[in-house]
């Protein structure tokens, strides 16, 4: 099935660049293009892309609130955040507000089209993150709402499954380090979902930092 992607971006040279790239690739195809945060608003509406990759530094309406109108209003559209540096203060407000990830935007373009089909699939939390600094600030923001207590109705292997999540595990990763079959390990993370009232592998990763299953300088940056 064809990935469809919508570019924002206030950049023309930027989007032509990437839309040549994306179109390059069998499996996705980029069906249209936003200057602007409330442009990509309205071309979202339109065209129900798969995956929006989103500049957070746009006129009229900056990709913060862009992506909060689209993930509110769209809840099948994943949100592919592009920032200059990973260490973007607007990246965790991105998050917050509904991105699946973020990549930068010095990605090579093998990686940025498989940053796009992880994200259409749900797999991954993306970057060259997460980084600590940003785990912990998206834990000190004042609007973020705590998950621990919705951690007691987690299974042991559903604990399991999580810690290699928030480490930023496949789904097939988990099931060669558990010796499971991706189709259980699938099954586990959507349960987790439910249960932690998470939108995506984004907060599950939050989650298992917040829970302490996962702890800030004992795992290495190795989210794909």
């Amino acid at each position: 099935m064809t990935i469809r992607v919508l570019l924002a971006d206030d950049q023309a040279l930027v989007r032509g660049a990437f839309a040549m790239l994306i179109d390059s690739a069998p499996d996705i195809e980029c069906v249209g293009e936003a200057a602007t945060g409330r442009q990509a608003i309205d071309t979202a509406a339109a065209v129900t892309p798969d995956v929006v990759l989103m500049d957070l530094r746009m006129p009229d309406l900056d990709g913060i609130e862009a992506t909060r109108h689209i993930t509110d209003n769209h809840p099948g559209v994943r949100v592919l955040v592009l920032t200059t540096y990973d260490t973007d203060e607007n990246v965790a407000a991105a998050l917050r507000a509904g991105a699946s990830g973020f990549v930068v935007k010095d990605i090579r373009p093998a990686d940025l089209l498989d940053a796009i089909r992880a994200v259409a699939a749900g797999e991954r939390l993306l970057s060259p993150g997460p980084t600590a600094t940003l785990i912990a600030r998206f834990l000190r923001a004042p609007d973020h709402t705590p998950v621990t207590k919705r951690m007691d109705g987690l299974t042991e292997r559903e604990r399991e499954v999580l810690t290699l999540v928030a480490k930023g595990l496949s789904n097939h990763e988990i099931a060669d380090t558990l010796v499971l079959s991706p189709l259980t390990v699938k099954t586990h993370v959507s349960r987790i979902l439910t249960k932690l009232h998470a939108r995506d592998r984004v907060h599950l990763v939050i989650a298992g930092y917040e829970s302490g299953l996962v702890t800030p300088g004992s795992n290495p940056d190795n989210a794909r």
